[in-house]
C-alpha cells in the first residue's frame, strides 16, 4: 500500500495546472490587497483601534503604526511577483510571512479564508509553481520543467479537500439541520433581494439550503476529483459561491473557492487557459513545452514529503481539538477557530464591565466606545478570550490612572441562535485573576440548552 501511494504521488504530471493555480493566485490576492486599502480599511481596523485582540501565543505581533501599509505593500508586489513566477520563492515565502502578520495583528477581522489564504501560501512555499511557464524558468532554462511530481498538484486539491469536507461536517448539528439555524434568521432579513427576496422568508427554503450546503461541502471534492462529474461540480461551485456572495458579504472569499477549483481540471483545459494567456500577452508558450522532468536530489525531497505530511496530518486534526474541552462549542468557542466552521452561528452579546476597588468596594462601570470600535465591542461581547483579554487591558489603564487593588467583574449576555439571553461570563469571578492559556475557562457559564453533532 504504501509503495502504491508512493509511486502515484510521484508519478509525473503536467506542469500547467500548478502554473494556471500559481498565476491565478497571485492575481486574486493582488485585487484583494487593492480591495483592502481602497475601503479604508486599513486605517479603520489597524491604525485608529486604541486596543488590538491578540492570538495567544502571537501578542507580540501588533500592527506597525503608519508602517502597516508597508505590509500591505509587500503583499501587494510579492502577489505579483507570484503571478509572474518571478523569484518565486522569495516571492512566496515574503507573502506568506507578511499576509500572516496581518491576519494575526488583531483577531477581531478573524476569517476562515483569511486562515486559508495563510495556510496555502505556506504550503506553496514548498511547490515548484514556477518551473512552468513562469519568469524564472524563462529566464533559466535549466530550472524550467513541463513535467512535476503528481503530489504536488494533489496537495493543493487535497487541501481545497478538507476546507470543503470540514465545513461539511461541522454543519451536522441540531442547528444547522433541524432547526434551520442561522439561516432561518439570516434570510428572511434578505427580502429585498430581486427575484429571490420572497422565496427567502420561506420556511421551505431555509430548510433546503440547510441541508443543501451540508451536502454540497460533503460531496464536491469528490465530485470535482472524478472526471464524470467534474464538469457538473465545477458548474456547482460557481452557482453555490456566486449565490453565498449576493445573500452574505463575504469579500473575495467565492471568487478565490471558484478559481482553485480550476486546478482539478485535466491538463488540457489549463493548456487552453495558458494559449489564452499567450495570445493576449504575446507569449511564446511553445518555449515552456520542453518536456523536462523535474527531478530532486533525495534527501531535499524527502525533507519536502515529510514536512508536507506534517502539515496535513495538523489540518487534519487540528479542527477536532474542540474535543478536549467541556461544554457547547458554539458557546464557549474553545477550539472554534482554524476548524473550518462556516457561518454557523448567530450570535450576539451584551457586556458591561464594573472597576472595583477590592479594598474599599468602590465601583464604577466603564464605557466600553471609550475604548473600543463598534465592530470590537461587538465582537468581544459574545467570545470569552475578547472578554478577557480586555478586562487585563481595563485593568493596566486604570492602574495607569493611579487606581489601585482593581478587580473587574462583567455583567454579560449572549444570545445564540435566536436563544434567549443568559450570562455567558460568571458574573462573580475577578477577571483581572484569570489567565489565558490552552486549559478549559471554568468561568464560563454552563450552556443551558443542548445543540447535538459533530
Amino acid at each position: 500500500m504504501v509503495n502504491f501511494l508512493t509511486k502515484h504521488l510521484n508519478k509525473e504530471r503536467e506542469a500547467a495546472p500548478l502554473a494556471v493555480f500559481r498565476i491565478l493566485f497571485g492575481l486574486l490576492m493582488f485585487i484583494s490587497i487593492i480591495r483592502f486599502w481602497s475601503k479604508g480599511w486599513i486605517e479603520k481596523l489597524y491604525l485608529e483601534p486604541k486596543l488590538h485582540f491578540t492570538y495567544y501565543g502571537f501578542e507580540w505581533v501588533k500592527p506597525l503604526g503608519n508602517f502597516t501599509y508597508l505590509l500591505f505593500i509587500l503583499c501587494a508586489i510579492t502577489s505579483i511577483m507570484i503571478l509572474l513566477g518571478y523569484k518565486y520563492r522569495i516571492a512566496i515565502v515574503l507573502f506568506f510571512l507578511s499576509f500572516t502578520y496581518i491576519e494575526l495583528m488583531d483577531k477581531t477581522t478573524y476569517l476562515n479564508h483569511y486562515y486559508f489564504i495563510s495556510i496555502l501560501s505556506f504550503l506553496m512555499i514548498f511547490l515548484p509553481a514556477n518551473v512552468y511557464y513562469a519568469m524564472d524558468s524563462l529566464r533559466n532554462p535549466s530550472k524550467a520543467f513541463q513535467k512535476i511530481p503528481s503530489w504536488t498538484i494533489d496537495s493543493i486539491k487535497l487541501l481545497l479537500g478538507i476546507v470543503y469536507f470540514y465545513a461539511g461536517l461541522a454543519k451536522l448539528n441540531s442547528d444547522w439541520l433541524v432547526d434551520a439555524l442561522p439561516l432561518k434568521i439570516w434570510l428572511p432579513a434578505k427580502y429585498d433581494i430581486p427575484l429571490l427576496g420572497n422565496l427567502l422568508t420561506e420556511s421551505w427554503v431555509h430548510y433546503a439550503f440547510s441541508w443543501g450546503g451540508a451536502l454540497y461541502d460533503l460531496c464536491i471534492p469528490f465530485l470535482l476529483l472524478s472526471k464524470k462529474t467534474r464538469h457538473l461540480a465545477f458548474i456547482m461551485v460557481v452557482a453555490f459561491h456566486v449565490l453565498t456572495r449576493v445573500l452574505f458579504p463575504i469579500g473575495m472569499f467565492p471568487y478565490i473557492m471558484i478559481v482553485a477549483t480550476i486546478i482539478f481540471f485535466e491538463p488540457r483545459a489549463h493548456y487552453k487557459i495558458l494559449s489564452w494567456f499567450s495570445k493576449i500577452f504575446k507569449i511564446s508558450k511553445a518555449y515552456f513545452d520542453n518536456g523536462k522532468s523535474l527531478s530532486r536530489k533525495q534527501a531535499k525531497a524527502s525533507f519536502v514529503h515529510y514536512l508536507v505530511i506534517v502539515f496535513f496530518v495538523v489540518q487534519l486534526l487540528l479542527p477536532f481539538r474542540y474535543l478536549l474541552y467541556p461544554g457547547e462549542l458554539f458557546w464557549t468557542e474553545e477550539g472554534y477557530r482554524f476548524s473550518w466552521r462556516v457561518m454557523l452561528m448567530e450570535k450576539a452579546g451584551y457586556a458591561q464591565f464594573k472597576i472595583v476597588d477590592s479594598k474599599t468596594g468602590k465601583w464604577f462601570y466603564v464605557d466600553n466606545t471609550d475604548f473600543l470600535t463598534p465592530l470590537q465591542e461587538k465582537q468581544m461581547s459574545f467570545q470569552p478570550d475578547f472578554i478577557l483579554e480586555y478586562a487585563h487591558y481595563l485593568k493596566q489603564y486604570f492602574e495607569s490612572q493611579g487606581h489601585q487593588n482593581i478587580a473587574i467583574y462583567t455583567e454579560n449576555y449572549v444570545t445564540l441562535n435566536g436563544r434567549r439571553s443568559t450570562p455567558l461570563i460568571d458574573p462573580k469571578i475577578d477577571l483581572t485573576k484569570e489567565k489565558e492559556s490552552f486549559k478549559p475557562k471554568t468561568w464560563i457559564v454552563p450552556f443551558e440548552d443542548d445543540i447535538k453533532g459533530i
